[in-house]
């Protein structure tokens, strides 16, 4: 057979060398239409036999821009034909008859192109990864921002000396070379909590919280030391633990911690560092808190239970979340409360700011970075329709999930179906559902029952304070198995293969795993400044031993301070309206018994 009948029989594509222009949509690899009828006889190479080279287009780029070395390509119609003698090399056959050897391809080999990568590890496989990664997982992974240094990730900040720039050790933090970072993390969230910083302005001249001494245990955050610094401003002294275990952001509890603060708080906390903190922050000889600032309960429960006694000099505790007002209403009930308390979670601007519209927009957030679920078509069911649920059905409704609600309050129960959720009992629905979410403030709401009965791959998270609504202690038996897939990423595997998705171990999701919006937190953390100095200079006999709501004019302030954020403005009553209404120009306009 003659070298052009074998040319003819070979020819596949026309290839052109055009040096100085851009690859067009007729590229050089397209055939021509005198070459049709070659290429319509040519039997069809496989990607076994003949490597595809594909043409990367890029704006400006004068180079033909293909995936070779820069050698160039013979000239003219060549055709490709492969030289068994060669073992597969390949030469290109020009129309003069001429043989030219074409240039070599180097081929990208993975090390084992034979590793199975998706062959499952084997149990004991599994449970030493779960173990080493878990150890290491701790980080701010959830935070803003992480600058965790790895390097000593195996350290306890409870075995490690640490001092600021100033010389001060009393603080135990994850690492105090993050504070720059920190420092830079308190600036953002400076310019998104406006009502704070309007109040360091206007106590420039007086300190109404000149003398108090504030021991707190709340998420730390970049928006709490924003609160924190505005507390110092005012004139108080602070010390502070965190809330949770997985929420405090190490490299804002650094620039605290560089700031003076006395932080005792990191990423990753045992139960045991949780109380230990606690103790490290209340219990300093010399100092003696008269205000506390609670957000759970957890650190007015440790006073009651370590040094009652601290009692006679604190002259009032302020408290932000349902699980901790509810404690204190236990401890007014049984005649234990011997200071006055102010329920700040159940003020309007805590509850219908930071719980309906924080949680509508960081139950997405927290469920996004952990799992990147899609949650259009998604089956979900949230568990409570307060005004946490409200908020998570709300933005999960907007996504395109079907959203199912369990409630025990019938008023609760009929706003969900007015607003066009189906109202259900959990077990009617567990086997069907991808995502489950508690916010219910209770516990043992999803047992292990439940557990059991999910479908593979289901999402289970919780949006209330407490880790109690979720039966994760019955998940901790030798049948089931434990895989760290991420930072507060936990895979529980069943004996027949089956998987739950378990975040944040049964902890707060947003706080632990996400952010939370900061506007929303300047409204809540300014109704937590002004309960401190209502409590700390009210005159003796104003409270007794009980728990009050904040009074209604305080919640106005609160929301008047953040309306120029909005450019809005305020309609304002002329006399004769306020005498119809029965009210005064200056508030309050609302009577304690209206529901917002």
């Amino acid at each position: 057979m003659s070298v052009q009948v074998l040319a003819a029989k070979m020819a596949e594509v026309e290839l052109k060398d055009v040096p100085g222009k851009e690859l067009t949509p007729e590229s050089p690899l397209t055939p021509k239409a005198d070459d049709k009828g070659m290429v319509e006889n040519e039997p069809k190479a496989t990607s076994a036999t003949t490597p595809t080279m594909e043409p990367m287009v890029k704006t400006g780029d004068t180079s033909p821009g293909f995936l070779t070395p820069n050698t160039k390509m013979p000239q003219a119609s060549a055709m490709k034909r492969t030289d068994p003698q060669q073992n597969g090399g390949e030469a290109f056959v020009n129309r003069d008859g001429t043989v030219a050897e074409a240039p070599r391809l180097k081929k990208i080999q993975f090390a084992d192109q034979k590793q199975e990568f998706n062959k499952r590890p084997t149990k004991i496989g599994r449970r030493s990864l779960s173990r080493s990664i878990s150890q290491s997982s701790t980080d701010s992974y959830g935070s803003a921002a992480s600058y965790t240094d790895s390097s000593d990730d195996e350290t306890s900040p409870r075995d490690k000396q640490q001092k600021n720039s100033k010389g001060n050790g009393d603080f135990c933090i994850k690492n105090i070379k993050q504070a720059d970072f920190g420092r830079r993390e308190i600036e953002i969230a400076e310019q998104e909590m406006p009502a704070l910083m309007a109040l360091r302005k206007r106590a420039q001249g007086e300190k109404p919280l000149a003398g108090a001494k504030v021991v707190g245990c709340t998420h730390i955050t970049a928006q709490t030391a924003v609160l924190m610094e505005t507390l110092t401003a005012l004139g108080a002294q602070c010390r502070w633990a965190a809330c949770n275990i997985y929420s405090t952001q190490n490299e804002v509890a650094a620039a605290l911690a560089e700031g003076g603060f006395s932080v005792f708080a990191w990423k990753g906390e045992s139960e045991d560092d949780f109380w230990w903190c606690i103790d490290r922050c209340v219990n300093l000889e010399g100092w003696q808190p008269n205000m506390i600032l609670d957000d759970g309960g957890d650190l007015t429960h440790w006073i009651y239970k370590k040094y009652p006694n601290m009692f006679k000099k604190i002259k009032g505790i302020v408290e932000e979340s349902v699980t901790g007002v509810h404690r204190l209403y236990q401890l007014s009930k049984a005649g234990k409360l011997c200071v006055p308390a102010m329920n700040v979670n159940d003020s309007v601007t805590k509850q219908k700011f930071d719980n309906l519209y924080c949680c509508r927009e960081s139950i997405l957030d927290g469920l996004k970075r952990t799992t990147d679920v899609m949650f259009g078509g998604k089956q979900v069911v949230v568990c409570g329709y307060g005004e946490v649920g409200k908020g998570c059905c709300a933005a999960l409704k907007a996504m395109g999930s079907i959203v199912y609600v369990t409630e025990i309050d019938p008023i609760c129960a009929l706003q969900a179906c007015m607003d066009g959720f189906r109202l259900v009992k959990l077990n009617e629905v567990i086997r069907q559902v991808d995502i489950v979410i508690t916010c219910t403030g209770n516990k043992n709401v999803v047992v292990r029952e439940y557990l059991d009965r999910m479908k593979n791959g289901c999402i289970v998270c919780n949006m209330g304070h407490s880790n109690t609504e979720i039966d994760v202690a019955s998940l901790r038996t030798p049948e089931l198995t434990w895989e760290r897939v991420r930072s507060q990423v936990d895979h529980v595997i069943w004996p027949d293969g089956k998987r739950i998705v378990l975040l944040a171990e049964g902890r707060l999701l947003n706080l632990s795993c996400s952010t939370v919006p900061t506007f929303v937190l300047s409204i809540t953390a300014t109704t937590q400044a002004l309960a401190l100095i209502e409590l700390y200079n009210a005159p003796e006999g104003r409270y007794k031993q009980d728990v009050y709501l904040l009074p209604k004019k305080m919640d106005e302030y609160v929301a008047s301070l953040h309306l120029p954020t909005f450019d809005a403005h305020l309609t304002e009553l002329s006399d004769e309206q306020a005498k119809y209404l029965g009210l005064n120009k200056n508030g309050p306009f609302k009577p304690n018994y209206y529901r917002y």
